[in-house]
């Protein structure tokens, strides 16, 4: 936050960009910001993604008034979703000093935006066809406006919008700041800003190097609320070696670590706002392998150099899309393969597309590992472990063993025994989990959801152990907890449904009676 905290702005918008997880500008946000505070003028030649809205947002809200309740403040955007992402931004920006942000935009009844007009908005972010439409309507008046921005003018000039933009202007003040951010600048918009901008300062973020070749990228789509689960699926799947995870913010970063540790994970966090020593005890654990996951905010992460990261993986997808390439650089160095994971949201998409268009390439789209894929993949383990094992020939020490054992048992139960101790030794073992028969949840009672636990009589389970765990753990009601069905490797247990997920989440890795188990929606194959 120093570069934030050296700006003439207020407290409020201070807290608000640090609960946004700012930590530090990205190039656009460091050049524009500083020119826009000083009432200039200014042509930013920049993709979407690369923060530019907060460029632009921080001083809008920083010179708004809350106590006029007039439009202070007008963006025009090329589309809806555009409208609509930049006021959801600002209303951030804004939330403490409570400055009133609009979205106007066709598609939506134009009454319901005539009501909040007349009670009184300080940022209007809207279409040019619909602004138009609200000042030819007298609905929207704009001789407050203080500063102008143009976003995307380019697409804004590509969707015939020139003739409304211009008319638009010529019911501001004259005397307004006017920004224009384009991804290219063509003479029209050079035109454009001649006639509208007064001595403007040109600043040009040029792209870097996006070669990533020895990376192999995928994504995975994300309901909404299960991005934690679907993580941990993910890691227990991969074969990784040590993994580097970002989140957005701080915030994250500290709730993600510790929920990756309640789980039974090696995982620290790294962000802004740990000291130094904190920083450098955390990167020691990951340069040595005590930690094996690392969750960080892009800041944190900058200047990392360890060859060793196997998986990077964006829990969340970066706002800027050349952020992204950074990320993802962290992996795949000094000559090996790395793989890049993206958790995506459904209203992720459109910067999922900014990141591909920016590529110049598409990511594929993976599904989420199934605990039976899981199960497959440990046994793929199983069986690398030992062909490599054969192929070293090295076992004549352990012959004279193995003849004795088969003497006495069966030779596949002392194969099996050997793997079993093997694993053991190591820490791991093969799921238990029994896919040779259906999982049934339709037995569940009405209102209830049957869960598959990985838990059974072999493990001295009761249930009333169960009931006592399931309750300590998440807090619902032991009577609540409802049929139970233990069997030797596993079992059944029957939650509410508004519970569910809560249960599987918070049980899913923990430990009962000594054994770390697996939890699941019990279903059909």
């Amino acid at each position: 936050m120093d570069f934030f905290g050296q700006l003439n702005i207020s407290k409020k918008i201070l807290t608000a960009i640090s609960d946004m997880g700012f930590e530090e500008p990205t190039p656009i946000q460091a050049e524009a910001i500083p020119l826009i505070m000083d009432h200039l003028d200014v042509i930013g030649q920049a993709q979407t993604g690369t923060g530019k809205t907060a460029a632009f947002g921080i001083p809008i809200v920083e010179n708004a008034n809350p106590g006029l309740p007039k439009v202070q403040a007008l963006i025009l955007t090329p589309t809806r979703e555009l409208a609509i992402q930049t006021a959801e931004e600002i209303g951030k920006i804004g939330f403490h000093k409570r400055v009133k942000v609009l979205p106007i935009y066709g598609g939506q009844p134009i009454d319901r935006q005539i009501r909040s007009l007349r009670i009184g908005v300080h940022v209007v972010i809207g279409t040019p066809g619909r602004v138009l439409d609200h000042l030819q309507r007298r609905t929207l008046s704009l001789d407050q406006v203080k500063i102008a921005v143009l976003d995307e003018a380019d697409e804004m000039l590509d969707m015939g919008f020139i003739e409304d933009i211009e008319a638009i202007l010529q019911n501001t003040p004259r005397e307004r700041q006017t920004m224009l951010f384009s991804a290219t600048i063509p003479y029209a918009i050079q035109r454009l800003a001649e006639k509208y901008l007064k001595n403007p300062r040109m600043i040009k973020i040029s792209k870097e190097n996006l070669t990533v070749p020895l990376i192999q990228q995928v994504y995975y789509e994300i309901g909404q609320g299960s991005k934690a689960d679907a993580l941990c699926r993910i890691l227990d799947y991969e074969n990784y070696e040590s993994v580097i995870i970002f989140c957005r913010t701080k915030r994250g970063v500290d709730e993600l670590s510790a929920t990756l540790q309640t789980r039974g994970y090696f995982a620290e966090g790294l962000h802004g706002d740990l000291t130094q020593a904190q920083r450098d005890k955390t990167m020691r654990g990951f340069r040595q392998g005590d930690t094996e996951i690392l969750v960080a905010t892009d800041v944190a992460a900058r200047g990392l150099d360890i060859d060793r990261v196997s998986h990077v993986i964006n829990f969340d997808i970066p706002q800027d899309p050349e952020s992204y390439v950074h990320r993802i650089g962290r992996t795949g160095r000094a000559g090996k393969e790395g793989k890049a994971l993206t958790l995506v949201m459904p209203p992720e998409y459109r910067q999922l597309r900014l990141i591909e268009k920016l590529l110049k390439s598409k990511i594929p789209k993976a599904q989420i590992p199934s605990f039976q894929d899981m199960v497959e993949q440990q046994k793929e383990l199983v069986y690398q472990f030992l062909r490599d094992i054969l192929k070293e020939n090295k076992l004549e020490t352990y012959h004279s063993i193995a003849l004795d054992l088969v003497k006495e048992y069966d030779p596949i139960d002392v194969i099996s025994a050997a793997i079993k101790y093997a694993l053991s030794q190591r820490g791991s073992e093969i799921s238990d989990m029994d896919f040779s028969s259906d999982l049934d949840n339709t037995g569940a009672k009405k209102g209830m959801v049957r869960l598959f636990i990985t838990i059974g009589r072999q493990n001295n389970i009761r249930p009333q152990d169960l009931i006592k765990a399931v309750s300590e753990e998440t807090g619902i009601s032991p009577k609540d907890v409802g049929d139970i069905n233990i069997y030797d490797k596993f079992t059944f247990l029957e939650v509410p449904e508004d519970a569910a997920l809560r249960v599987i989440n918070i049980m899913d890795r923990i430990q009962v009676n000594g054994k770390r188990i697996s939890v699941q929606l019990a279903r059909a194959r």
